[in-house]
């Protein structure tokens, strides 16, 4: 009898371990590894799936993996192929390869995961989309290999809806390990797709996330769900960018897509109440200004180019005399950002970005606009905008019906804004300050005001741009507007002075950036001022934002031995052509710095740049001023 009893108890026991192990939850993260130029330059893609392996996960956690979208791999994968490899267990394995096709389409996308999805069926499933990011407009996932075509928001829809039948209950979280891609745009399209999006709103370094952590992350905690892991996605990103100095304009956030609508909703309430105010004809000039200098991402200016990505609780903000809605949007957009991390330069980011036309690039930019705004009214006031630009700085005539504005009207043609003019033209006073003042009409329409310095040559045949300044003094109340420029400039350790254009301003410093070529490769410097200290501090080089959209990764600093040579544009004293100008070539050297100091001897010109709130600007005549030592004399025409 005791002898039955045992058995039976050994059997319930097995029949338990058994409901358990059948119980055990595991993860599937599928990785769609558009390499593209980051792993044929760079073998960062490499790396990444490199740190999977290392992550040695056990058998319930699994990287499933998509190469394709690059000219070359460093880790064998066929650039010729979509190369299929299960990482599991400390080592990679390919299981399936497709002949060649655009990462930049919806329906490759599609196919990997509908392959995937029933190959690796799992509790838990991610999905990553690996590679460049260029925010809401032009999307992600570049491919090379085929003319840079790259998946709009529009695509990702068309992709995930349709293998929406074989998960029915959607994706634990869906991310970007690519740049700018954290925006409210990107997590509506996503909503019907996942429960999470993990994402960020700045562009990302180089070494992108952290796989190893990620997946030992996941091995010790199986049951995670898309949160916890979005979490331990972004500790571990953060926690990486801090190894690599990079953690200053690091962003990373978890989004709870379920909080989308609710978010829609609210922010559809405040942009109501700005359109409104523009139909009642108040006065924009306020919001635009705020709404410029809210944090925004990805450059941004004029030489680095523009991602028209602004920071979704700034724009809020900025608006929020105009909107009763305004708290409530801010509490719905703090309700759906569930945990981020964020760098000292970008300490107040809501964590979602949104598009706002700060320098509209073209039609196309608003026709795609047009498909993936969440908001009916705030649709009409980007229209307006865009309209105004394109009309040379009015919203005159504009068409409230935002269905019936044809987008491709914005050609934005170069040229002066006729929303400027003058009570007083540009001209010096009995003291000897250059200024001008501004009419009511033009006081409406101005988001800023900068100036730009030219260096005339020595043989006076090349008028050579050192950038813009925005040391001028300002009255928006009266439209009063004067030179307080003092002739101090930032320069190489040579005396070159460099071509300096304005990132963005922080409480303490400013981030600049200039054009310059790095043995031999154009790029942009980066740098910060600390304009208490007076100390300059190289931050690293970046690419920029290319002509197809594609925002490129940070790259390291600038290390002993770099050619360094600076970049201006320019044009011709007798002939006014344009075209680039070189400086001399610089070797950088251990515990070398950039200077802010008196610019060099010689003749210059200046001119104002007044900025409209269209995205358009006027530049008022030249005037001449000659440096000598610490001394400006400034003469009445150049």
């Amino acid at each position: 009898m005791k002898k039955f009893i045992s058995i039976l108890i050994v059997l319930a026991l097995c029949v338990s371990l058994c409901a358990v192990a059948s119980a055990e939850e595991d993860w599937t993260i599928f990785v769609y590894l558009c390499g593209a130029d980051l792993e044929s330059e760079n073998s960062m893609a490499t790396g990444n799936m490199q740190q999977m392996i290392d992550a040695n996960t056990g058998p319930n956690v699994r990287f499933v993996v998509e190469t394709g979208g690059a000219s070359s791999w460093h880790n064998g994968a066929n650039p010729d192929k979509l190369d299929r490899y299960l990482v599991t267990g400390g080592s990679s394995t390919l299981v399936d390869s497709q002949p060649s096709a655009s990462m930049g389409k919806a329906e490759t996308l599609a196919d990997f995961l509908r392959w995937g999805l029933a190959a690796y069926p799992a509790s838990h499933m991610g999905l990553v989309l690996w590679d460049h990011g260029s925010g809401s407009i032009n999307g992600v996932c570049f491919d090379e290999l085929n003319d840079d075509e790259s998946l709009y928001l529009t695509d990702l829809d068309k992709a995930l809806k349709s293998v929406q039948g074989s998960l029915p209950n959607g994706f634990d979280f869906i991310g970007f390990d690519a740049c700018l891609m954290s925006t409210v745009e990107t997590a509506a399209m996503l909503a019907p797709y996942a429960r999470y999006m993990v994402a960020s709103q700045e562009v990302e370094p180089g070494s992108g996330w952290d796989y190893a952590a990620i997946g030992r992350y996941l091995n010790a905690n199986p049951s995670a769900d898309g949160a916890a892991a979005g979490k331990a996605i972004c500790d571990s990103y953060y926690d990486s960018c801090v190894s690599n100095d990079d953690e200053d304009t690091c962003t990373l956030a978890v989004t709870d897509l379920s909080k989308i609508d609710a978010l829609r909703t609210a922010f559809d309430a405040y942009a109501k109440d700005l359109f409104d105010a523009t139909e009642a004809g108040a006065d924009y000039a306020p919001i635009a200004r705020a709404i410029a200098a809210a944090d925004n991402f990805g450059g941004n200016n004029r030489s680095e180019g523009y991602t028209n990505m602004v920071d979704l609780a700034g724009l809020i903000t900025a608006g929020g005399t105009w909107s009763k809605h305004a708290q409530a949007a801010l509490l719905a957009l703090s309700d759906a950002v569930v945990y981020q991390v964020l760098g000292g330069y970008h300490k107040q980011a809501g964590g979602l970005a949104v598009y706002y036309p700060l320098s509209v690039q073209g039609s196309m930019e608003l026709s795609i606009f047009k498909d993936i705004c969440v908001s009916s009214y705030y649709l009409g006031l980007v229209n307006k905008v865009a309209f105004a630009h394109a009309s040379g700085g009015s919203w005159d005539g504009y068409d409230e019906n935002a269905d019936d504005w044809n987008w491709d009207d914005a050609a934005l043609e170069d040229g002066q804004s006729t929303a400027i003019s003058f009570d007083e033209m540009p001209a010096f006073d009995e003291n000897g300050v250059y200024g001008f003042v501004l009419s009511q009409a033009a006081l409406n329409n101005t988001e800023s005001v900068e100036a730009i310095v030219y260096l005339i040559s020595e043989d006076e045949e090349d008028c050579i741009s050192i950038g813009y300044t925005s040391d001028v003094w300002a009255d928006w109340d009266t439209g009063v507007v004067e030179d307080n420029f003092d002739g101090y400039w930032f320069s190489l350790p040579d005396g070159q002075n460099l071509c300096i254009y304005l990132v963005d301003e922080y409480d303490g410093y400013d981030i600049f950036t200039t054009p310059v070529k790095i043995n031999g490769q154009e790029t942009n410097l980066r740098f910060a001022w600390d304009y208490n200290t007076g100390k300059v501090q190289v931050l690293g080089l970046w690419d920029g934002i290319n002509d197809n959209g594609i925002a490129s990764r940070p790259s390291e600093t600038l290390k002993a031995g770099d050619r360094i040579m600076p970049l201006y544009d320019a044009f011709s004293m007798t002939t006014d052509d344009e075209y680039q100008y070189f400086g001399e070539e610089y070797v950088w050297k251990d515990n070398d710095e950039l200077v802010f100091e008196m610019l060099m001897d010689g003749d210059y010109l200046y001119t104002f740049c007044i900025n409209d709130i269209y995205g358009g600007s006027y530049v008022t005549d030249f005037v001449m001023f000659s440096v000598d030592g610490e001394q400006i004399t400034y003469t009445d025409a150049a």
